[in-house]
């Protein structure tokens, strides 16, 4: 693969993208969790989305590994996989990119088509989980606050979100930090979600992602 798009691209924004055997040896070093399905990733700069295509492959197969014997858990625990890679990235078409290739292997591994709920919903995942923005301010492309869904599965097909805005978050892992002067508040006093959701199903997520109206 080619490590950059352009020389300029290089010049103007420090572009190099990272290798696949260098990916799986840095995801090696946390092997455990990159193949745990509902263990969280955040790329800060995603790119097209080489580390979190490869966090999502190793996911879906921990999924085939536990659930492939039944349809109705594997979908939704592939799901789960999906809503828990997280990426930032500067340039809107490397956003994109990352999106297309993700829903690419998702689809891939059900076996998906695009008219189906689940393709859908996971198109919303994306549209929620991948921004078009800068991790060093914390701001959208627009310039407002970036803010990340936190999914959770409830089982029998439902789906809990809360979202939680970035900047509070890294705020919250240096007051918690061991010797910190807030290390003594409970995490329920500052890592309060923006908004919480109503359990949802898949169809409901993809009719969400019908009512958007926006390519993922």
């Amino acid at each position: 693969m080619d490590l950059i798009k352009s020389k300029q691209r290089v010049a103007d924004h420090g572009e190099v993208f990272t290798p696949p055997w260098m990916v799986d040896a840095m995801l090696d070093l946390v092997k455990g969790e990159s193949e745990r399905i509902d263990a969280r990733f955040l790329e800060p700069a995603c790119g097209s989305g080489n580390f979190l295509v490869r966090i999502l492959q190793r996911k879906l197969a921990a999924v085939e590994l536990k659930f492939g014997k039944s349809d109705f858990e594997k979908r939704h625990y592939a799901l789960l996989g999906l809503m828990c890679a997280y990426g930032v990235e500067l340039l809107a078409d490397n956003i994109a990119e990352c999106a297309k290739n993700m829903l690419e292997v998702f689809a891939t591994y059900l076996g998906l088509e695009e008219s189906d709920d689940l393709y859908r919903a996971a198109r919303h995942v994306l549209a929620q989980n991948l921004v078009h923005g800068d991790a060093l301010t914390m701001l959208t492309a627009g310039g407002s606050p970036i803010v990340f869904a936190e999914w959770g599965y409830l089982g029998k097909g439902r789906f809990q979100r809360r979202d939680f805005r970035l900047d509070v978050l890294t705020q919250t892992a240096a007051f918690t930090a061991e010797g910190s002067l807030f290390a003594e508040l409970g995490k329920h006093q500052i890592f309060t979600p923006v908004k919480t959701y109503p359990p949802q199903s898949v169809a409901e997520l993809a009719a969400e992602r019908s009512a958007e109206g926006r390519p993922a």
